[in-house]
C-alpha cells in the first residue's frame, strides 16, 4: 500500500500569520481564555491542554470548570474539585497549573459577604431553599455569580502585589449560551445603574471584551459541530467579544493517498483491490473475496469520512481564523494523551 498523505496543518510561520487575524490579540498577552463548544467536541480536553501547555511555559495557570461535571478532575486523574482552588501540576519548568470547580452557592455567599456584609445569613437562606430556588428559577443570577468567580480569580493579587495567576483557562458553558453567559454582566450593569453591583458587573463586562481575553471555539469537522461553530463565531462578532482560535479536534489522519481516495470514491478499485491481495499474501494471510471486498468497504467509508472532513475544514476556513489542529487521541487522555495536545497547541501558535 502507498504511504499514507498527511492532512495540511499549519506549520509555524503559518501559525503565526493565523494569530494575526485576532482583531489584534497577541497569544502572549492573553490572561484569560475562554474555550467552548458544542457538547461532545471535546471543549474540556481542550482547555486541560490549554492550561498545560501555558504552565510548561513557566506559568501560574487556573484552570476553572462552572458545569459542576468534574471534567478536569477525570481528565488529570486527581480527586473530585472544590470550590477551593487546589494545586493539580507543578512542572520542571517552575510553572504550576491550579484548578477549581466553581460553586453556585458558595459564589453567592462570597458576593453576599462582599457587598452586604450578610454572608452568614447563607446557612440560613440554603436552610429554607432559597438559594436553589434563585440560581435554578434565575439562570441570569447562576451565571452572575459563577464568572464573578472567574473575575475575582483573574484579577487577584499575591503577596507581592503581582497577579496571583498569570493565565486563566475557562472551561465555558457550550456554544448554545456562552454568549448570554459572557454578557450577562453587561445585563446586570443595565438593571443596576448604580452602586458597587454596577461597578463591578461593568469591570467584569471590561475583562470579558478586553484584548486579553480570547474565546476559542472547539469542534469536530462534522456538519453540525461546524454549523453551530460558525453561529457562535457570528454571534461572539456581534456581542463585540474577542475571538481567539478554531480548535479542530479528534483528527485522524488519512489511510490512503489523494490519487487512492479519488479512486475508491469513484468506485475504480481494481488496482487498489490487486495491492491488497498483494499485501495480504505477503502476511501470509488469505486474501478471499470476502476479505478483500470487506477492506476496499472500509476503504470507501473512509474516502467518504475524509471528504466531508475537507469539505468542512474550507467552511472554517472561511472564517480567517488561526484555526488549531489536535489529534484523535485512540486511548483517549490517559498514557499522556493530553501532553500531546499540550504540545500540539504550544506548536501551533495558540499560546
Amino acid at each position: 500500500m502507498p504511504a499514507p498523505v498527511d492532512r495540511p496543518v499549519r506549520g509555524a510561520a503559518a501559525a503565526r500569520a493565523g494569530s494575526e487575524d485576532r482583531a489584534g490579540h497577541d497569544p502572549s498577552k492573553v490572561r484569560l481564555h475562554v474555550v467552548t463548544g458544542k457538547g461532545g467536541t471535546g471543549k474540556t480536553t481542550v482547555s486541560a491542554a490549554l492550561a498545560l501547555g501555558l504552565s510548561r511555559q513557566g506559568k501560574r495557570v487556573l484552570l476553572v470548570e462552572v458545569e459542576g461535571r468534574q471534567g478536569i478532575s477525570q481528565t488529570f486523574d486527581v480527586p473530585p474539585l472544590g470550590h477551593t482552588e487546589t494545586r493539580i501540576v507543578h512542572d520542571r519548568s517552575g510553572g504550576e497549573l491550579w484548578a477549581i470547580s466553581v460553586d453556585a452557592k458558595q459564589s453567592l455567599g462570597e458576593y453576599l459577604q462582599k457587598f452586604y456584609k450578610v454572608g452568614r445569613a447563607m446557612g440560613l437562606l440554603d436552610k429554607f431553599g432559597a438559594v436553589d430556588f434563585a440560581t435554578t428559577i434565575a439562570p441570569g443570577l447562576r451565571d452572575v455569580l459563577l464568572i464573578g468567580k472567574v473575575y475575582e480569580a483573574a484579577g487577584r493579587r499575591g503577596r507581592g502585589g503581582g497577579l496571583a495567576y498569570d493565565a486563566v483557562v475557562l472551561d465555558a458553558p457550550p456554544t448554545g449560551r456562552v454568549v448570554r453567559f459572557l454578557n450577562v454582566n453587561a445585563e446586570v450593569a443595565d438593571v443596576a445603574r448604580v452602586g458597587p453591583i454596577h461597578s463591578q458587573a461593568e469591570s467584569i463586562t471590561r475583562m470579558v471584551r478586553s484584548h486579553t481575553t480570547a474565546v476559542h471555539v472547539v469542534t469536530l469537522l462534522e456538519e453540525m459541530p461546524v454549523q453551530e461553530t460558525v453561529d457562535a463565531l457570528a454571534e461572539l462578532r456581534a456581542a463585540d467579544l474577542p475571538l481567539g482560535a478554531i480548535v479542530v479536534n479528534q483528527l485522524r489522519d488519512p489511510l490512503l493517498s489523494d490519487r487512492d481516495l479519488a479512486a475508491v470514491r469513484a468506485g475504480r478499485t481494481g488496482s487498489l483491490a490487486e495491492r491488497v491481495t498483494a499485501d495480504l499474501s505477503s502476511v501470509r494471510v488469505r486474501a478471499t473475496a470476502t476479505v478483500v471486498g470487506g477492506l476496499l468497504a472500509d476503504a470507501a467509508e473512509h474516502a467518504d469520512r475524509l471528504a466531508l472532513e475537507r469539505e468542512q475544514d474550507a467552511i472554517l476556513a472561511q472564517e480567517g481564523r488561526l484555526t488549531v489542529r489536535l489529534p484523535l487521541l485512540p486511548e483517549g487522555t490517559e498514557g499522556g494523551g493530553i501532553s500531546v495536545l499540550a504540545d500540539a497547541v504550544a506548536e501551533q501558535g495558540m499560546i
